[in-house]
């Protein structure tokens, strides 16, 4: 008996005959293949190294290394700016265990299981989506609660503090959809990992993460405005540590709901033809 087969034998129990509207059995069904994952998270608990020793690393290196350079000398200084940003960046590439998860379910057959159960078609995605927000919350603690170690301080309240946080997972919980479908695309769990790095590193690093927009070239400058990361950053840096909020949350929301509407479909397509 493989480690896969006890949370598949155990939701069985958990998916019945449908019952109530199809609305209801699709969030019963998801709910139930949610804990099948967190079940899997628990038993392997190095998967959750990209979301709690990786952002601490580049936390450390990004604010000690290159942090007096390009502060000034003001370290602290930077810690405040970086923080934020490094918390937007760490929630997208997050999400790309995901796809390689489902792509690795796929080729050892755990979802033919799947389908012949009663289940709603969308559910496994479903599920899956939703127990990241374990792995979410987990690296929004981890990177708080070390920057808060190295220095840093929330300048704003509890409040806009957990908006922020909440804020966070949210994008996570939409950007991830990206991953689901390269997922469902690829052929591999490893070439899942390759295209997403192609995506998710000039999506970070051509923001406003490391440094202020208008340092940069203004080719560049074009990029950075018309990237999801950047309004996220800036709603994340006002609710810490001060600033406007309003216009960085609304093209937030938008992002977000572009996300679900582009990408939730051409995931469940996918993984129609593929599964």
């Amino acid at each position: 008996m493989t480690t896969l087969d006890v949370p598949v034998r155990n939701i069985v129990g958990d998916i019945d005959k449908p019952r109530g509207g199809a609305l209801a059995a699709l969030a019963r069904h998801s709910v139930a293949l949610a804990r099948r994952s967190l079940i899997k998270t628990i038993r392997t608990p190095e998967a959750l190294i990209d979301v709690t020793l990786q952002p601490v690393i580049f936390l450390l290196l990004f604010t000690y290394l290159l942090g007096g350079a390009i502060s000034g000398g003001d370290r602290h200084g930077y810690l405040q700016f970086l923080l934020p940003g490094m918390l937007a960046q760490s929630l997208a590439m997050g999400g790309i265990a995901l796809g390689q998860n489902l792509n690795a379910d796929i080729e050892k057959g755990v979802f033919d299981r799947f389908r012949s159960l009663p289940v709603a078609r969308s559910a496994p995605l479903v599920g899956a989506v939703s127990a990241d927000i374990v792995r979410y919350l987990t690296v929004c603690l981890v990177m708080l609660g070390f920057g808060m170690i190295m220095g840093f301080r929330v300048e704003t309240g509890v409040l806009p503090a957990v908006a922020a946080v909440a804020l966070s997972i949210g994008f996570g919980l939409c950007f991830c959809w990206i991953s689901v479908w390269v997922g469902m695309l690829v052929r591999t769990s490893g070439a899942v990992q390759g295209v997403m790095f192609l995506l998710v590193f000039p999506l970070s690093f051509g923001s406003n993460v490391f440094v202020q927009t208008d340092t940069l070239p203004g080719w560049l400058q074009g990029f950075v405005h018309v990237n999801p990361i950047t309004p996220l950053v800036g709603t994340i840096r006002g609710l810490l540590i001060g600033g406007p909020v309003a216009g960085h949350l609304f093209w937030t929301l938008v992002w977000m709901a572009g996300l679900l509407v582009v990408f939730v479909p051409l995931a469940l397509r996918a993984y129609a033809r593929r599964a």
